[in-house]
């Protein structure tokens, strides 16, 4: 029998409990080594089973890289219709498209690190008004 190997970023793989260990490990064998997981559980005890299911919908957000979350995905558009008109409108439309998205995602960064700044600069108030206190 072969043991697991860690991949990347695993220092503490072996420092880890055993459900951690079995996750990085079916992790690493992506989602097949999930569903495979869940098949035998059903076979083996019908609850495990269960268990894995409820865990890869909610947990693991399996289905997270499904067509509506895919980022940087452009579709290619390099067949041409048949109309110079449509094939036109339909290239102006998409660039228009990625460049909306580019400014939302800009916007996201932007909100994000505006937050984590808050969070930093009142983490930092409350450490120097306990070193005050003290």
């Amino acid at each position: 029998m072969t043991t697991a190997t860690p991949h990347a970023g695993m220092s503490d793989y072996t420092s880890r409990g055993y459900f951690a260990r079995a996750e990085a490990w079916l992790d690493a064998h992506g989602k097949f080594g999930w569903i495979a997981a869940m098949v035998l559980g059903f076979i083996v005890f019908w609850p495990v089973g269960l268990a894995l299911l409820a865990y890869m919908i909610w947990g693991k957000s399996m289905f997270s890289r499904s067509c509506g979350n895919m980022k940087g995905f452009t579709m290619p558009m390099t067949k041409s219709s048949g109309n110079a008109a449509f094939d036109a409108y339909r290239d102006e439309t998409m660039r228009r498209l990625e460049e909306e998205q580019h400014k939302f995602e800009s916007f996201l960064k932007r909100l994000r690190d505006a937050k984590d700044k808050a969070e930093f600069d009142a983490f930092m108030d409350e450490r120097e008004r306990k070193t005050t206190e003290a």
